[in-house]
């Protein structure tokens, strides 16, 4: 349940998250990386706070809190160095997550399957082979930074969820393979072929006339239609 209300905060501000932005109408263009990191890592807080006041289990509320751990926003940590005048005195921990890393083995897969995610959609090719090296980097890359450190996942563990997350990506992004021009024609032929074999029985045919009506009698004897 606690990945279908993770991002909940973002209804805050909405369009501040690229999956509800029109093309060419970023509002991130308009404000400086450290409000933007500010604005992005809002959403948890928000997120945290609304369940609260509805309510949810802690186990849900947690998981909304440890999902993004300390992460590192990196594109405004990035697009800051390289718009500052100085950049070396950007420092990284100004533009990351100050929330719990995942305590729960729960809340870790909640926080790789949404990292997953967001990077397989801005996949070019997304084939198997593609998926699969992209989920093996970003779990790599949770691991080198130290967001799994305070859960009690192993690397087998995190082995069975890439396969998982492999499997299901590859479903999502499955496309239906299109039949060769050939196989077209000659499906096309023989429809054409055989388009006459299924058409009603003419007079012709039943040496009956044929009205296109079923006649009968009525009850009083009358003739009567259906």
């Amino acid at each position: 349940m606690a990945s279908y209300f993770h991002d909940i905060g973002k209804v805050k501000r909405p369009y501040y998250f690229i999956e509800n932005q029109m093309p060419a109408d970023n509002p991130h263009d308009k404000i400086a990386p450290t409000l933007s990191t500010l604005i992005i890592t809002s959403h948890v807080k928000d997120g945290v706070e609304m369940v609260k006041e509805y309510r949810f289990p802690k186990a849900i509320t947690d998981i909304i809190e440890q999902h993004h751990g300390t992460s590192l926003v990196s594109f405004f940590y990035h697009k800051a160095k390289e718009e500052g005048e100085k950049p070396e005195t950007v420092l990284e921990s100004d533009f990351r997550y100050q929330t719990p890393k995942p305590q729960t083995r729960e809340a870790a897969i909640v926080t790789l399957a949404d990292s997953v995610q967001a990077a397989a959609h801005v996949l070019q090719k997304p084939t198997k082979g593609h998926l699969e090296a992209k989920v093996r980097e970003i779990i790599r890359q949770k691991l080198d930074d130290g967001q799994l450190s305070e859960c009690d996942l192993n690397f087998k563990d995190l082995d069975v969820i890439a396969q998982v997350f492999v499997r299901v990506l590859s479903g999502m992004f499955h496309h239906r393979i299109g039949y060769p021009d050939q196989m077209v024609k000659e499906m096309e032929r023989g429809k054409a072929k055989n388009g006459n074999s299924h058409k009603e029985p003419t007079e012709q045919d039943t040496g009956k006339p044929g009205n296109g009506k079923i006649t009968g009698k009525s009850s009083d004897g009358s003739s009567a239609s259906e």
